[in-house]
Parts: structure tokens; sequence; C-alpha cells
């Protein structure tokens, strides 16, 4: 068994079974891909609309594709006819350009409202009281092409672990806050450093990159 199958393995003995595991793939090869495909994997999450639809025409179409990075909104047609869930919708002009390729491809494409929790300028997300403004107006029923499935969030890159917690708990609390109203039943949050703090802290949906594949190739 290879170390992506081990870890693979590892990681899902580990997660509570309400918790979705997508495997984050950017930069690695299909090769690397498809050893974790072996291993069960079928979801994969990658930050660049280009590299996912390569992978995306080679590899075998059980796949769910997520887009978890930051979406440039000129290239959301090229990702709208296969992918399954967009976390990182920061903004209400992305939101309208998914919509407009989704009805382009008679789809409805599931996305995340990304909140933006981090301190760090360099993070993306919508503001909380534009958050609570969005859904307390229903804004998505502008949207008819979208099915809004709940909210994505990244904390800040820190060793405080209290930080961390409270900018989970932060989100969670959004979570809860409209999990009902809006129909949410995602909370993705959580990464290789800080998945089990996420997961404590309400998490249904991890992006665990280097605990599967190891360290990532940055060109």
């Amino acid at each position: 068994m290879s170390n992506i199958s081990q870890n693979i393995h590892h990681l899902k003995n580990k997660l509570p079974d309400h918790v979705t595991l997508v495997a984050v793939s950017k930069t690695k090869p299909v090769s690397d891909l498809e050893e974790a495909y072996e291993a069960g994997q079928r979801i994969f999450g990658e930050n660049k609309i280009q590299e996912m639809t390569e992978k995306w025409e080679v590899m075998p179409k059980d796949i769910q594709w997520h887009m978890i990075g930051h979406v440039q909104t000129n290239k959301v047609k090229f990702m709208a006819p296969y992918v399954d869930l967009i976390h990182a919708v920061d903004r209400l002009k992305l939101l309208k350009e998914i919509n407009k390729q989704a009805l382009a491809n008679n789809r409805i494409i599931d996305v995340l409202i990304q909140v933006k929790i981090a301190r760090e300028d360099s993070k993306f997300g919508m503001p909380v009281a534009e958050i609570i403004h969005f859904f307390e107006n229903n804004i998505s029923k502008n949207y008819p092409n979208i099915r809004v499935k709940g909210l994505m969030g990244m904390a800040t890159f820190t060793d405080n672990e209290d930080q961390v917690a409270a900018e989970f708990e932060l989100l969670e609390g959004l979570f809860i806050r409209f999990r009902e109203s809006a129909s949410l039943s995602i909370l993705s949050s959580g990464m290789s450093g800080d998945y089990l703090l996420a997961i404590k802290n309400g998490s249904t949906m991890i992006r665990v990159g280097s605990s599967i594949f190891g360290a990532r190739n940055y060109q």
C-alpha cells in the first residue's frame, strides 16, 4: 500500500461519519490522484481551473471536482460544465457569473459562500455583516441556477490555537444561525494543520492536501 493510500485510510479512520474529506490535489500529478482514487477517494479539490479541467478530462467520471481556490469570473465558463462544488464564492459578481454559466450549461451549480474570518489581508471572503445581509434578504433567490449549500472559511495562519478556534467558532455561529432558514448542510473549514480544531467547531467538510500527498510543489 502506497503512502498516499495509507494516509487516506488513516485520515478517514479518524474522521467522524458526518465529515467529508476533500483531497486537495493542486500541483499534484495525475498518478498521485490515481493512487488516491484506488484507495477509495472520490472528491478532489483544486485551486486552478485549467489544472482541474485537465485532470477532469483524463480521470474517471465518478469523481467530484471541488474548486477551492479564489475564482476569477472570466474563468468560470471553463469549469461550469462539470464542477460539483465551488467553495470560495466571495463576492456577488462571482455568484452572478456562476449563475450565468450554469444556465448556459443547463445546470444547477452548488456553491459555498466564503466568510472572511481570518485577520490576514491575504485571505478572501465576504465580511460577516454582508453574509448576514445575504441570508436575511434571501439574495440567493436572484440566482436560480445556483444552490447555496453552506459556508466556507479559512482561519489565520498562526500557531495561536485560541485565535484559530475563535475564528472557526465565528464561522460555526453563522452556519447555525442560517442553517434551517437557508437549508445549509455544508460547513467547509479546516486543512492539514487545523482540521481537528475545525471539526470541534462544527466543520462538516475538511480540505486536506499535504497530509495525504506530502509537501506541495510550488512553481
